[in-house]
């Protein structure tokens, strides 16, 4: 890309995780780089999620994705303090039957030749390993390299690191149009640039007309503190088909252990509601979903409950590189994506920015982009409102 002087060589649109990772990596190359946002640091999308850093491997460009940014999130670990709550707590896949058990067998083969470590265990482990969960589950298998982080603290401390070049950050300024001039606020004030990275989820589409993306609701719930009833993060193999529909409303058992002693309990998803308040039918759907898992959270004292819109593509792939047919190079400057990352976010943001870096300076791409690319979607029509 050619560097710009007096001006930020890069606008990042978006302070969520996504856009605060990209901003660094970038910076790293000595770039200078401008962070826009209508509200603060890790909000939106990344304030709402669970933070769960996970292997998943509906596809194979899922898995790359996935497995090399949790590499890169565990090699960032040891730079992490309590603030960001990082912990290697690993992801227990739980099996109700034996149809869910024959799955977490495939799933542990597939990944295990692929380098991920991942055991199976039977009844009687799963009950050692989590004495609260139903007895007459079958077993599972256990990820013990998965984590979750605070991602929000995370955000803001990337932008606060040494770099070479130069991050700069201008909050409560909502951007509202991406122009030939650069990047105009809600305030009328125009920003010059040389090329503009959008990473602001579900947003990008009210500045790309022509793109559009899916909104999943999603519920949470986080309980009072209860040091140790919950060692790891825990989530029901029918997860991974619900995390995957297209349509519908769907719930799935899944409960993770913050440091705090919390428990964060989940998961929902939903096509056909925009409204970002609570349902409390949706909520107790869910809820019933992990006691049925879990009979004693149902005793807990639950603290807050609250909603958020994951940003999806049909085809379950995030969009990472120019925008291309979405963006007509007569009005616009140079523009790239890094959106649609859906419940995956925090676990792939610094693996997009590794790559989203590589693309925009030519250097050799730490994995195979192509995957990621958002003209896959003008030719084949997979994004949909």
């Amino acid at each position: 890309m050619k560097l710009t002087h007096g001006k930020p060589d890069v606008v990042v649109v978006g302070a969520g995780i996504v856009g605060t990772a990209c901003a660094h990596e970038l910076a790293s190359h000595g770039l200078r780089v401008l962070v826009v946002d209508r509200a603060g640091i890790g909000g939106g999308v990344t304030a709402a999620g669970m933070g769960h850093l996970v292997v998943m491997d509906d596809t194979p460009a899922e898995f790359e994705l996935s497995a090399r940014s949790r590499a890169l999130w565990l090699a960032l670990a040891p730079r992490l303090d309590a603030h960001h709550a990082f912990a290697r707590c690993g992801t227990l896949w739980v099996a109700a039957d034996d149809e869910e058990l024959a799955l977490a067998q495939a799933r542990q083969r597939a990944l295990q030749g692929r380098g991920i470590d991942c055991a199976m265990i039977d009844a009687q482990q799963l009950r050692e390993l989590e004495p609260a969960l139903r007895p007459s589950l079958c077993g599972g298998m256990i990820v013990p390299d998965d984590a979750v982080v605070y991602a929000p603290a995370v955000a803001a401390w990337l932008l606060e690191q040494p770099v070479d070049g130069l991050i700069e950050r201008r909050l409560d300024s909502e951007v509202v149009h991406v122009g030939r001039e650069g990047v105009r606020l809600a305030n009328g004030n125009v920003i010059a640039c040389g090329t503009v990275l959008l990473a602001n989820g579900l947003q990008a589409a009210s500045l790309l007309p022509a793109l559009h993306l899916q909104p999943k609701k999603g519920h949470l719930l986080i309980t009072d503190r209860y040091p140790g009833m919950v060692r790891h993060q825990i989530l029901e193999l029918g997860y991974i088909k619900s995390a995957h529909n297209a349509s519908g409303t769907s719930v799935a058992f899944n409960v993770q252990p913050r440091p705090t002693g919390q428990l964060l309990i989940g998961s929902s998803r939903q096509f056909d509601n925009i409204e970002p308040a609570v349902e409390p039918a949706i909520l107790a759907q869910m809820l019933r979903r992990a006691v049925s898992y879990m009979p004693e959270l149902a005793g807990l004292n639950a603290i807050r409950a609250w909603t958020g819109f994951r940003p999806a593509t049909s085809d379950g792939l995030p969009l990472i590189g120019p925008a291309g047919p979405f963006a007509d190079e007569s009005t616009h400057p140079p523009l790239w994506l890094a959106t649609g990352h859906e419940g995956l976010g925090v676990t792939t943001a610094l693996g997009t920015a590794k790559l989203i870096a590589a693309q925009m300076l030519g250097l050799p791409e730490p994995f195979d982009g192509q995957p990621y690319l958002p003209a896959r979607c003008a030719h084949s029509g997979v994004v949909h409102a």
